[in-house]
C-alpha cells in the first residue's frame, strides 16, 4: 500500500514498552506540540501527524486506506500502531502515549472506563462488525449443539457478555434480564449444560479446534481466515447493532482541531463506499 506502509509499526510482546520508546527517541517534548496541546499529536509544516493505535484487521486496514486517499488533502499524518491485544490500546491512551485508538465498541468502553476510571470520549461510529459463532466439529446450527458442550468466548468482561448475548439471543441460554455486562453467573436457564471458558481474543480462532463453538470477534475473525457471513452458524444482526467500533480520544482532547478532522474523514461519503466495496461479504459495514 505505497511507502505510507513505513508508517505503520506493529506491536507485540512488550507492547507499552515500544511505544515508551517510540516516544523517548523523539526527544522530551515531541508529544505535546504547542500548536496542538495534545499528546500524540505534532504539527510540523503544517501537517498534523497523528499517533494512532487499532487492532489489525480491519481496523489497521481502514486507517491505512484514510492515510493514503484521504489524510493529506486534510492536513494529516496518521501514525498507526497495529496492536493486538485488547487492553494497550487504551492504556497508552490514557499515558499519552497515543492521541487516539479505533478498536472497542462502546460496551466494551464501557466497562473500561469503570473498572480502569479513563476518561474517554467517542468521537466517531465507523464500523460494525458482527459477532459470530464458529465451530470445527460440523454443526450446522446451534440446535445441534451436544449436551455438556464447550464453547470458548472472549475473556474481556464487556465482549464475553456480548458473547452470551448472542447465544441467548440464539435460543442455546437465557440470562438474568437485570445483568447489565452478564457474565457466567447471570446464565438462568442452561439445557444442554454448556461450559463456557474465557480465552484471551487473539487465540480464539487458533482455540477453536479445542472447543466445540466459539464465539468470535469480528476482526479476529477476519485473522484467522474466516467468513463471518459464510462460515458463521450464527451471527450478530449488523444494522441497527449497538456494537459499532469507535474512533477514542481522552474527554480533555475531544475538541482538538486535527482530531475532528480525523474524525470527518471516518464518517465520510468516501469511506463508506470504501467499506462497502471492499468487504462485500457483509463482515465488515459502516456504522454511519
Amino acid at each position: 500500500m505505497s511507502t505510507q506502509l513505513s508508517r505503520r509499526h506493529v506491536l507485540t510482546g512488550s507492547l507499552a514498552g515500544a511505544l515508551a520508546l517510540t516516544l523517548a527517541a523523539c526527544g522530551s517534548g515531541s508529544s505535546t506540540d504547542s500548536a496542538s496541546g495534545v499528546k500524540g499529536v505534532t504539527v510540523k509544516d503544517g501537517v498534523a501527524t497523528i499517533t494512532i493505535g487499532a487492532t489489525p484487521q480491519p481496523h489497521v486496514t481502514i486507517l491505512q486506506w484514510v492515510q493514503d486517499n484521504l489524510a493529506q488533502e486534510a492536513g494529516l499524518n496518521l501514525d498507526i500502531k497495529e496492536i493486538n491485544d485488547y487492553q494497550t490500546p487504551n492504556s497508552s491512551l490514557a499515558d499519552g502515549s497515543l492521541a487516539a485508538n479505533f478498536y472497542q465498541t462502546p460496551n466494551f468502553l464501557e466497562v473500561q472506563e469503570e473498572e480502569k476510571k479513563y476518561d474517554f470520549t467517542s468521537i466517531a461510529e465507523v464500523h460494525i462488525e458482527p459477532l459470530g459463532v464458529y465451530t470445527k466439529k460440523g454443526y450446522q446450527d446451534l440446535s445441534s449443539l451436544p449436551q455438556d458442550a464447550k464453547v470458548i468466548l472472549n475473556s474481556d468482561p464487556a465482549n464475553f457478555a456480548r458473547g452470551l448475548r448472542l447465544l441467548a439471543d440464539n435460543g442455546v441460554i437465557e440470562l438474568d434480564p437485570a445483568a447489565k455486562v452478564p457474565a457466567d453467573t447471570d446464565v438462568t436457564s442452561n439445557p444442554r449444560n454448556l461450559t463456557f471458558t474465557p480465552i484471551e481474543g487473539s487465540l480464539l480462532v487458533t482455540s477453536l479446534p479445542d472447543a466445540d463453538i466459539a464465539v468470535i470477534n469480528g476482526n479476529y475473525a477476519i485473522d484467522g481466515g474466516l467468513v463471518p457471513s459464510k462460515d458463521a452458524i450464527a451471527l450478530e444482526k449488523g444494522e441497527g447493532s449497538p456494537y459499532a467500533n469507535l474512533l477514542v480520544v481522552r474527554t480533555e482532547d475531544k475538541d482538538n482541531e486535527h482530531l475532528k478532522k480525523l474524525a470527518e474523514l471516518l464518517g465520510s461519503d468516501r469511506l463508506r463506499e470504501y467499506i462497502k466495496t471492499t468487504w462485500t461479504d457483509g463482515s465488515v459495514i459502516p456504522a454511519f
